[in-house]
C-alpha cells in the first residue's frame, strides 16, 4: 500500500510539469477548444477587371475614360474610389434613387464596384469651364465664403478651394458638369436625393439662382 501511494503522489506531481512542457511547445491542453482560424484578408481591388466591367456597363453614359460628354451625366474620372463605391451601394440599396442607375448597380457585386472604382479613379479628369460670366462671380463668392446671414457654409471648406475634395470624406467637384451639379443640389434641396443629410441641409438654404451660380463656378475649377 505504501508503494502504491508513493506512485500516485509522484504521478500527481508530474501532471503540472507535463502541461507546462506541452504549452511551451504549442500543444493545446486536453479538452481545449481549437483556436478559431484567422479571417482571410479582403481581396484587393482589381483595376483590370474594373476596366472591363466599366467598358461593358458604364462607358455608354460616362465615357470610355470616365469623362462623360453628356452634361446630365457626371464625370467619374479621378473621383475617389470610396465615394464611387458608396454611391453605387446607395443606388443598389435604394438610398439614392435613379431608375437607370439602380438597374445598372443591381448587376454589380461588391467586388465589381470596388474594381470599377479603383480603375476609374486612375483616369485623368478633363477640365470643364464656366459659361455664365455674370453668375460665376456670385458662384465664387458662395463657394469660397458661403452666405453668413443665412448660415450657408463655404463649399471650399469641405471640397477644398480648387474642388479637389478630401479622400474618403468629400468628393472631387473640380470641372464637373454644371448641369449635373445643379441638378444634384436641387435634388438635395427638394428631398429627392436623401443619401447625404449635410448636403440636404446646405442646399435647403440656396435659391435657384445661387445653385446655378455655384454649379457654373465649380465647372470652371481646376
Amino acid at each position: 500500500m505504501k508503494t502504491t501511494a508513493s506512485l500516485l503522489i509522484a504521478a500527481a506531481l508530474a501532471v503540472p510539469a507535463l502541461v507546462s512542457l506541452a504549452q511551451e511547445h504549442g500543444a493545446a491542453p486536453a479538452g481545449a477548444a481549437p483556436a478559431a482560424a484567422a479571417a482571410p484578408a479582403p481581396a484587393k481591388p482589381d483595376p483590370a477587371q474594373g476596366s472591363a466591367k466599366f467598358g461593358s456597363v458604364c462607358a455608354a453614359c460616362h465615357g470610355q475614360d470616365g469623362n462623360s460628354g453628356v452634361p446630365a451625366n457626371p464625370k467619374l474620372a479621378q473621383q475617389f474610389p470610396e465615394y464611387i463605391v458608396k454611391q453605387l451601394q446607395d443606388f443598389k440599396g435604394g438610398k439614392r434613387t435613379s431608375p437607370i442607375m439602380q438597374g445598372f448597380a443591381s448587376q454589380l457585386s461588391d467586388a465589381d464596384m470596388k474594381n470599377v472604382a479603383a480603375w476609374v479613379s486612375t483616369q485623368k479628369a478633363k477640365p470643364g469651364f464656366a459659361k455664365d460670366k455674370d453668375l460665376v462671380t456670385l458662384g465664387e463668392r458662395i463657394y469660397r465664403g458661403g452666405v453668413a446671414d443665412r448660415q450657408i457654409p463655404a463649399c471650399a471648406g469641405c471640397h477644398s478651394p480648387n474642388g479637389a475634395g478630401v479622400p474618403s470624406q468629400f468628393p472631387r467637384l473640380s470641372g464637373q458638369h454644371a448641369d449635373y451639379i445643379a441638378a444634384q443640389l436641387v435634388n438635395f434641396r427638394d428631398g429627392i436625393r436623401k443619401n447625404n443629410p449635410t448636403m440636404t441641409q446646405v442646399s435647403s438654404r440656396l435659391n435657384d439662382r445661387e445653385i446655378k451660380a455655384v454649379a457654373d463656378y465649380i465647372a470652371g475649377l481646376r
